[in-house]
């Protein structure tokens, strides 16, 4: 289990940045384990039961605790029901669903902690520009931020511009940069002010 230094475990929000392959999505799911025993997943890109199944494989918690809001489903055609559990939006361009069924988890959750993630803002930049998505993050850390639960975010950072990634570091405290270096994944921290870490294995 990589021990991810206190910087990224004690911020309010972190966004992991990287190219294909390098870890991004076990660093997502490692930091939400770290962080509290019933996260809730944004997936934009693979269905409830798999962002489950993944969540156990990688942490080895029991991926029943974890709450998701699924854009996946409904798009292909299987017209599930909520669960107290799984919430469906129909599509991943649907960020005013998304936000809506966000706030029904928030409000079924009074008095719990936890932590949320968004897997991925670049599947949402294929249906919006970046201000907007730029907006949609502002907005969800800031709520995440007022119930007190930690927020993590992941971008593919060769999928779109410098510019581009370079705005949605902005909402977030720290960005965990990951790459693949002599076939080794590796991250290293950058903080707002501080130089950034040195690369680690992982």
């Amino acid at each position: 289990m990589t021990v991810l230094p206190d910087a990224v475990r004690e911020s309010d929000s972190v966004l992991v940045s990287g190219p294909p392959m390098s870890g991004k999505y076990d660093l997502f799911n490692r930091l939400l384990a770290e962080w509290c025993d019933s996260p809730v997943v944004i997936s934009t890109g693979r269905t409830a039961e798999k962002v489950r199944a993944d969540y156990e494989r990688i942490t080895d918690r029991d991926g029943d605790d974890v709450t998701v809001i699924d854009c996946v489903t409904h798009q292909q055609g299987d017209k599930r029901p909520d669960t107290p559990t799984t919430k469906y939006v129909g599509s991943a361009g649907n960020l005013t669903d998304i936000g809506i069924k966000f706030t029904d988890v928030v409000e079924a959750s009074a008095g719990r902690q936890r932590a949320v993630g968004i897997y991925s803002l670049s599947q949402l930049l294929m249906y919006w520009d970046p201000e907007r998505i730029y907006r949609f993050t502002r907005v969800m850390t800031s709520q995440t931020s007022g119930e007190g639960w930690p927020f993590v975010g992941v971008v593919g950072s060769t999928a779109h511009d410098e510019q581009v990634v370079h705005t949605l570091h902005e909402p977030f405290e720290v960005v965990v940069e990951t790459r693949v270096a002599d076939d080794d994944r590796e991250f290293r921290v950058r903080g707002r002010v501080d130089r950034p870490s040195e690369w680690t294995a992982f």
